[in-house]
């Protein structure tokens, strides 16, 4: 799976119907409005490479009231590790 991370630039009048447009389209699972440098922050899971050069220019930057789209490829994942989990190994035995 690739994980891609889309930052959107839309018309200011546009952005709530612009955001809802892209939500729904296959593929995206998530779709965050912000504050800073773009409008939108789009997050995809997809199967390969075809299927990220088929939705950023086929059909995220199709959107009415899209300006620019600029796409980044997560390499790994990380998170916040949960503390008690932590100081738990290796004490079943204990």
């Amino acid at each position: 799976m690739i994980t891609a991370i889309v930052m959107v630039e839309v018309d200011a009048e546009s952005i709530n119907d612009a955001a809802q447009r892209i939500a729904d389209l296959p593929g995206v699972d998530q779709v965050y409005s912000c504050a800073g440098d773009v409008d939108l922050i789009v997050v995809s899971q997809l199967r390969d490479h075809a299927e990220l050069a088929e939705l950023v220019p086929g059909h995220i930057s199709r959107v009415p009231g899209v300006k620019r789209t600029v796409t980044h490829i997560a390499f790994r994942s990380f998170a916040k590790r949960d503390g008690e989990d932590a100081f738990s190994i290796g004490l079943e035995g204990a």
